[in-house]
């Protein structure tokens, strides 16, 4: 037989009390839709980001260093300008090419020169890329007996450089029997002065088309070596 416990008043709060002294359970939560954070995926992404921010420093560096560069680059630019103004500047200006003219006796081949004017002479030849001897006579016709005592004129003239020292491959020799005369052929000290080895002492060495114009209106015929 139970024995009932009538409910008092005071015992019905206590057994709400107990009824509420164990918490709820908290909601189920669905484990297979969470992502970890180190998932593949994940860890290629950052990777790549990493991989971005790195590039992208080292694009600001090369840029930097491309900068710098080029500054340096207009710097030395600048100075070599600077320098070879200042080079220019003090380079005296090219001296024309000077001539001696030798002058010969009637039907010689024969010539003397003042010893001061023969070292001058000898002095510029050695130094000159081109030296260019041109033989004439008084003649008004151009007979061979003309052309033979040009061409003897010019090659003494020749012969006098190359024993003195001069470079015989720098040297050039072309003749004229008659015609172009400097002074009135019709006198004595006209005639004189037309008996002559011009000789053309270049500073530099001039074109071949200028050379062979030169020489073609020189020689009007045969050039001789």
């Amino acid at each position: 037989m139970q024995t009932r416990i009538p409910l008092t008043p005071f015992m019905l709060p206590l057994a709400l009390l107990v009824s509420c002294s164990s918490p709820p359970k908290p909601p189920a939560v669905d484990e297979s839709r969470k992502r970890p954070a180190n998932t593949a995926m994940a860890v290629d992404l950052q990777v790549c980001r990493n991989e971005l921010q790195n590039t992208r420093l080292l694009a600001t560096e090369n840029t930097r260093r491309a900068q710098a560069s080029a500054a340096t680059l207009a710097s030395i630019t600048a100075h070599q300008q600077a320098l070879a103004d200042l080079h220019r500047r003090d380079r005296p200006p090219p001296q024309a090419n000077s001539i001696y003219t030798v002058q010969f006796e009637y039907g010689s081949s024969r010539f003397d020169l003042a010893p001061d004017r023969a070292t001058s002479l000898i002095d510029e030849a050695k130094a000159a890329p081109l030296v260019l001897l041109r033989g004439r006579t008084d003649g008004d016709n151009d007979t061979p007996a003309e052309a033979r005592i040009a061409r003897q004129r010019a090659a003494a003239v020749r012969e006098f450089l190359v024993t003195a020292g001069v470079d015989p491959s720098r040297i050039r020799s072309t003749y004229q029997p008659a015609g172009d005369h400097v002074a009135d052929n019709a006198s004595a000290a006209g005639r004189a002065l037309n008996r002559r080895v011009e000789i053309e002492i270049y500073r530099a060495m001039p074109a071949a088309k200028e050379l062979a114009r030169r020489g073609d209106s020189a020689a009007g015929g045969d050039h001789h070596g």
